[in-house]
């Protein structure tokens, strides 16, 4: 595990996940690798904490977690489907 991966602020928009780093990278992903995530409300996904010292984050509404080491190494399930 990276722990230079630690997360500050988590956003979204129409296309992507946007996770910024304490170290001020940010990573963005399509939320389509997500199926939870995009089928989630703006109230569910804006509703996440970290967790694991920073390194994953936690939608507790919809029960989701996210490792975001994985983001950087994940492909789309999509594509593995």
């Amino acid at each position: 595990m990276n722990a230079s991966l630690k997360g500050k602020k988590v956003r979204f928009d129409d296309r992507y996940l946007h996770v910024e780093l304490v170290d001020g990278r940010i990573i963005s992903t399509p939320i389509g690798w997500y199926k939870e995530l995009q089928n989630a409300t703006f109230n569910q996904i804006t509703n996440y904490t970290f967790i694991c010292a920073n390194t994953g984050i936690e939608w507790p509404d919809i029960d989701y977690h996210l490792n975001i080491e994985s983001m950087l190494i994940a492909t789309s399930q999509a594509k593995a489907a």
